[in-house]
């Protein structure tokens, strides 16, 4: 990346930072480590990286990794390695090296969405080094889990199972939410692999793990009941019940809280590809209907992917009235070329 570009981008972010109440103080902080005028930080900074971090989540959320990624790049660079370097007291530089950890696996989620796998495994080699040196166990958890959602969307099966147990197994202490969250993608990972057995277990443990997070808290921006029922109609799928992945993916549907449209239009494509498999060709032809009214906002090579599924799959059935009309308007919704 050119340093004037992320120097733009830098400063575009920090403009984000300035419209939280009084954090321009912070800001300011920022561009003084960076232009190696002070090399201190305390927990203030800390907390930026934080929040800087759950905003471009957000964004991703919402627009899809294709957009969100180069401001997380652009503020890694510009200033959080800066803050890396910096002296602070221990419990400081502990708070900065999770905070960098956890931005750096976003980061990796964000390349994946891109289609960057290189790329993506890079930073999440990165987010298990400063996690590991912060003691952070949830972060490093997440990320080998996040390295197992990469592998079993490739394919790799056993692959995915085993970074699924090594997360898993690196958080011995989790609360029910982490434990649903975890034991979710065991049961996909070993359903990818062929292991119907272990695929149930999981599955079955992350249901009672669920039932008991959603009794204690209701927890907004975490794994949730509809991010359950993706990974049980994902075990459904993947062991031959395409009905039944069909039904769960509709209530996933049904659970998930509207901001997360990436994942929707994701989610909605499989749907509507398992109710064209089982000759649902009107049903699925709603379904992709409601992915084009998403579609046009989000910029993500895996949703540009499923969209293509999307056109190859109605070919066959362009003498369809409903189906032509889909067809057409799906030709008509291409993302322009990316710069």
């Amino acid at each position: 990346m050119d340093p004037s570009r992320r120097g733009v981008l830098g400063a575009g972010l920090f403009s984000v930072a300035l419209t939280i109440p009084g954090w321009q103080d912070v800001v300011g902080r920022a561009e003084a480590v960076r232009s190696g005028r002070a090399a201190r930080i305390g927990w203030p900074e800390v907390d930026m990286v934080v929040a800087m971090t759950e905003r471009v989540s957000e964004l991703d959320d919402q627009f899809g990794g294709r957009h969100a990624r180069p401001m997380a790049a652009a503020f890694a660079v510009n200033t959080v390695a800066a803050y890396l370097r910096a002296d602070a007291p221990e419990d400081v530089r502990k708070g900065m090296l999770s905070a960098a950890s956890d931005l750096c696996y976003l980061t990796g989620y964000m390349a994946v969405d891109e289609g960057h796998h290189g790329l993506a495994q890079r930073y999440y080699v990165k987010a298990l080094e400063l996690a590991g040196q912060a003691g952070d166990h949830l972060t490093y958890c997440t990320t080998l889990r996040g390295m197992s959602v990469q592998a079993v969307d490739l394919g790799f099966g056993p692959r995915a199972s085993r970074l699924a147990d090594a997360a898993a197994a690196a958080s011995p202490q989790a609360g029910p939410r982490m434990r649903a969250f975890l034991t979710g993608q065991q049961a996909h990972a070993a359903a990818r692999s062929g292991h119907r057995t272990e695929a149930l277990r999981f599955i079955g443990e992350a249901e009672v793990a669920m039932e008991k997070a959603e009794s204690q808290e209701k927890a907004f921006g975490s794994y949730d009941p509809s991010s359950l029922q993706y990974h049980v109609s994902q075990v459904r799928y993947e062991l031959g019940d395409v009905r039944g992945s069909i039904k769960s993916m509709q209530e996933a549907d049904a659970l998930r809280y509207s901001v997360y449209r990436r994942a929707r239009v994701r989610q909605q494509c499989y749907l509507a590809e398992r109710q064209l498999e089982i000759g649902h060709l009107e049903a699925a032809c709603e379904t992709w209907h409601r992915v084009l009214d998403d579609y046009p906002l989000v910029q993500s090579q895996r949703c540009d992917e499923r969209v293509g599924i999307m056109r190859s799959s109605l070919r066959p059935y362009l003498k369809n009235p409903k189906a032509r009309e889909l067809y057409d308007r799906a030709m008509a919704a291409r993302h322009p070329v990316a710069v």
